[in-house]
């Protein structure tokens, strides 16, 4: 019996990780996540996806970021009748990402619909909060290495790091051994634990988020701190746009080590983002994937002040610096941090620190690269605040990481699948991997099928 891969997303891009597996037995999607950035990925998820999801068996989720569970909602909207299966943080964190999503979706629409500023008539969500409460219905979690059965493969869940709940999915069918890394987090993580070692496996997909980069020898709290101290120093509002699962937790962690220590002035810190609330609940009840102590969490959630309503929010674009805010989403694409830039952006005093990876086609990757306008909500807002890019707190392995890990395998696989990258990142991995490992490794085409039998190895 023949098993297909099928690669559906993440193949281009960081952004929107979909694989098939496919046999005469079952159809298993690792992964459901939605396409973010340039304007030609996010028309994707508007497309009818691939298969009818109704003859989709079971979804295997790696963990809760968008790009690996966003699409969920419309998938089960659309007829996916079978078992979303994830660890039991990724449910966790779902429940707060997938709502949240449905809701912002919503909200969105119905802000086009008033001020005219969309091309639809009227302007429609891609799915609502009710169709991600209907898909969170389907899931069902399973504790790090026990084995459970999806059709006709055994499926086992290994730690990644990068977030609460990260998964390395470890699938076996009838033709071998499928490892799928997720996305890998790092060594040197100041929140997370790291990732496990590679096992043997015959086919490896592997993230290559960073393949052409290597984060930093910069220390991220070090660097922090003196941002705040400066701005801060000069009346500004510090703006640390942020993940709020994972990124926002990690930025906590240091800001509240450096004010224990007198290296940040004692200003005031909000965590604008009630996800993020929520979620550092969450890491509280799984001490065993991170790194934290219950005193650390304390000082952590006791340095911020909280903003969960919409009107505490308006009032922090009023109130001026000096001031740190962190607030989502970490790319500048939705969420209550783009009123921020529109309210700060604009003045020199203050500064806006990415605080990790920034897709194409992003306001977060524009303001990277240099631009000094930003299109929000139907207006061109002028950014001369200072802007500031802090890799080094990526949650991602970057490349001498992710060929550090990949040599703890026993044995080479017999293929590699280089995904979730862009072009340039997963071509660098490919090479290093061919020059450091004498491995063969691919980076498949958008919408390949290869047999996940057959050998790439020379």
């Amino acid at each position: 019996m023949t098993t297909t891969l099928r690669f559906l997303g993440a193949t281009d891009t960081v952004t929107g990780s979909r694989y098939l597996l496919e046999s005469e037995a079952s159809r298993i999607l690792v992964d459901c996540g939605l396409f973010q950035g340039y304007k030609q990925l996010r028309e994707r998820n508007w497309r009818p996806f691939p298969i009818d999801p109704a003859e989709i068996d079971a979804v295997i989720v790696t963990h809760a970021h968008l790009d690996h569970t966003g699409y969920l909602p419309a998938l089960v909207r659309d007829g996916f009748r079978g078992r979303i299966h994830s660890t039991y943080g990724t449910l966790e964190l779902s429940r707060l990402v997938l709502r949240d999503s449905g809701r912002l979706l919503e909200e969105q629409a119905q802000y086009s619909d008033r001020h005219h500023t969309s091309k639809h008539s009227p302007p429609k969500p891609l799915y609502t909060e009710a169709d991600a409460e209907a898909a969170l219905a389907r899931f069902e979690p399973h504790p790090f290495d026990e084995r459970f059965t999806v059709g006709a493969v055994t499926v086992r869940f290994a730690p990644a790091g990068h977030i609460l709940g990260a998964a390395q999915a470890l699938i076996t069918t009838t033709d071998g051994r499928l490892h799928f890394t997720g996305d890998l987090g790092r060594v040197d993580d100041a929140l997370m634990q790291p990732p496990r070692a590679l096992e043997a496996t015959d086919v490896l997909v592997c993230e290559s988020t960073y393949g052409d980069r290597i984060h930093p020898a910069v220390d991220a709290a070090q660097e922090l701190g003196r941002i705040v101290s400066d701005v801060c120093g000069r009346g500004g509002v510090v703006l640390l746009p942020a993940f709020a699962v994972g990124r926002a937790e990690t930025l906590l962690l240091h800001l509240s080590r450096l004010r224990a220590r007198g290296a940040i002035p004692a200003v005031p810190v909000f965590l604008n983002s009630p996800m993020a609330v929520d979620a550092s609940e969450i890491y509280a009840r799984y001490p065993q994937e991170h790194r934290l102590r219950p005193d650390e969490f304390r000082a952590m959630y006791g340095l911020a002040t909280l903003v969960r309503s919409v009107d505490e929010s308006k009032l922090l674009n009023l109130r001026g610096g000096p001031a740190v805010i962190i607030s989502a989403s970490g790319m500048l694409e939705g969420g209550r941090v783009l009123h921020h830039v529109a309210a700060y952006g604009p003045d020199a005093r203050n500064a806006i620190v990415l605080t990790g990876f920034q897709a194409g086609g992003t306001r977060g990757a524009a303001l990277k690269r240099g631009e000094r306008s930003l299109r929000i909500y139907g207006k061109d807002v002028p950014i001369r605040a200072r802007v500031h890019s802090l890799e080094m707190l990526s949650a991602h392995a970057d490349a001498s990481q992710l060929i550090d890990w990949l040599r703890t395998a026993p044995a080479a696989p017999r293929a590699v699948y280089l995904t979730h990258g862009e072009p340039g990142a997963s071509d660098a991995l490919r090479i290093r991997i061919a020059r450091e490992l004498g491995w063969h490794a691919r980076v498949p085409d958008f919408g390949e099928t290869v047999d996940a039998a057959a050998t790439t190895q020379p």
